[in-house]
């Protein structure tokens, strides 16, 4: 059927028109297939094409679906067949197929025309087929101050960004398009950031990035745990009908291509795959540690053991998981019925995934890191400590974290203001200078005769005369006041140092007025009025 160029060139006037030439009857003729399949697939697919030679008789292993014994996609050093029970569901709607921008022409002759058009066929029903769940109504208990008034994934992080907005740029990066938010937890700020920077996608294509706040559908209680969030919101896999389900969660801050863990999951047979990170062992007792045989299949999973399992062949490493998980849809529809009728904490980590692995096939895959570093990413900046540490990362020479990869687009909501400004330059002795070192200064800022360094400053902060600021994470709407000194500090939203202030000299004196870390970190809460200058000095 798919090898019948007619049939192909017919599919192809489906599309808009545009400049390319589409296809020729003569089979010798070179076409920039891949050209017009750019102008409209674009994001959608993110493939690695190969030379392959057409495989034989594939109508016959449409009809007896044996698509993925025929055909293979490369991931890194080896094939994965992929799965085709979606290919009939995406032929039958063509016209979905619109919209967006490639980075590769490849030039092909119709000989080979069928074969690629098909595989990419294949990969838009799978990124369409998969429904994504973020879990971010996390309380972040051990970030207070800062989620007094917000939910953990709303917070500021690297200046401009939410903490969400990593996670959601994985989805977005890896060709999801259906990604449910469920919220729950001091949900107001979180819930209008999705709306104002995450409405992108277009609902006529069957495409969203919503907030789910909490249904009561099944239940008159507030989430009970991980799996009872899902569990709560099984109407929305009711309505999509996905055949795969990824779980997620909203307060880690790294990058991951999702697609290519639901290739292992099609290469193992799994009816569930568990994202997990290589560890040193000697830290592995803060994570849940998943035990895995010599094939990857998950043996035991062990919420922060005393004496955690190493990886096979390397005792000195663990696999700590990552939260994140990816289900057939039958599979984890079953598993949180039966979870909901049972006692416990209603845990993928603690409930799930342990009874799933006495029967079923329940795989770990290995975090690929698309950071481009050497070494790999991944942060769950769960204390003030922590996240000041990531944070600090990012203003280093060469940072672990790449913020600067057009490659991997980090995207948030983008305020409208103004560039960032430094005024007076008076370099004599005594003179006002406006100078940021080693820092990230956002839009709307105004270094005004102060000193910043090895900082980061979000939108809108003033820094007046003389204000010296070091080692500090500076949010929105703040004002350091002239003469000020703030070091080793968190300062929230709409806080106004006063004039001749010190903060982060002097511990008993910040205690007394602040949140002070064990390290010695200050936090200063969202909107704390301050009315007089803070004298640290002793």
């Amino acid at each position: 059927m798919l090898a019948d160029p007619d049939l192909l060139m017919m599919l192809a006037q489906e599309l808009p028109p545009n400049d390319v030439t589409i296809f020729s009857h003569d089979t010798h003729q070179s076409i920039d297939i891949l050209c017009m399949l750019a102008d409209q697939f674009g994001q959608f697919c993110h493939l690695a094409f190969k030379m392959l030679d057409p495989p034989e008789r594939i109508d016959t292993a449409i009809h007896s679906r044996l698509l993925n014994r025929l055909l293979p996609h490369q991931r890194r050093d080896h094939y994965i067949p992929l799965h085709a029970d979606s290919f009939a569901r995406i032929l039958t709607n063509f016209r979905r197929l619109f919209c967006v921008v490639s980075s590769q022409i490849l030039t092909l002759s119709t000989s080979m025309l069928s074969f690629y058009f098909f595989s990419v066929l294949i990969q838009f029903a799978a990124m369409h087929n998969m429904f994504t769940m973020l879990l971010a109504g996390g309380k972040g208990e051990r970030l207070q101050p800062l989620t007094e008034h917000r939910a953990k994934p709303a917070v500021p992080f690297g200046g401009k960004y939410r903490i969400i907005d990593f996670t959601l740029s994985n989805c977005l990066n890896s060709g999801l398009r259906n990604v449910a938010v469920l919220i729950q937890y001091k949900s107001h700020s979180l819930d209008r950031h999705i709306r104002t920077g995450w409405n992108i996608l277009n609902a006529e294509l069957g495409e969203f990035i919503a907030s789910i706040p909490p249904q009561q559908r099944i239940s008159e209680e507030w989430y009970q745990g991980t799996a009872d969030a899902v569990y709560q919101n099984l109407f929305l896999l009711d309505a999509e009908q996905p055949d795969y389900v990824l779980i997620l969660a909203g307060d880690h801050i790294y990058k991951m291509n999702y697609m290519e863990m639901f290739h292992w999951l099609l290469a193992k047979g799994a009816d569930a795959v568990v994202g997990a990170i290589d560890i040193p062992i000697e830290d592995a007792h803060r994570f849940g540690v998943i035990h895995v045989d010599e094939d990857f299949r998950i043996t035991d999973f062990i919420e922060k053991p005393a004496h955690p399992p190493s990886i096979p062949n390397d005792p000195t490493r663990a696999f700590g998981s990552m939260g994140i998980y990816l289900f057939r849809t039958k599979v984890l529809r079953e598993q949180l019925i039966a979870d909901a009728q049972e006692g416990g904490s209603h845990d993928f980590g603690r409930n799930i995934i342990p009874r799933m692995i006495r029967d079923r096939p329940v795989y770990a895959y290995k975090f690929v890191d698309a950071n481009k570093k050497d070494l790999k990413y991944w942060r769950d900046i769960g204390t003030l400590d922590a996240y000041w540490e990531a944070n600090m990362d990012l203003v280093a020479v060469d940072p672990l974290f790449n913020l600067y990869d057009q490659q991997w687009p980090i995207r948030t909501y983008q305020g409208q203001f103004p560039p960032a400004k430094f005024v007076f330059s008076q370099d004599y002795q005594g003179g006002r200078m406006g100078v940021a070192l080693d820092s990230i200064v956002c839009g709307g800022c105004i270094i005004s005769g102060g000193r910043v360094q090895n900082s980061v400053l979000s939108p809108n902060v003033r820094v007046q005369d003389h204000a010296d600021v070091r080692e500090s994470i500076i949010m929105e709407n703040v004002v350091i006041g002239a003469q000020s000194r703030v070091r080793r500090a968190i300062i929230d939203k709409d806080v106004i140092i006063p004039p001749n202030s010190e903060i982060g000299y002097n511990r008993e004196a910040d205690a007394q007025r602040f949140t002070v870390t064990e390290s010695g970190l200050v936090v200063i809460a969202k909107g704390t009025k301050l009315h007089a200058p803070l004298d640290s000095s002793g």
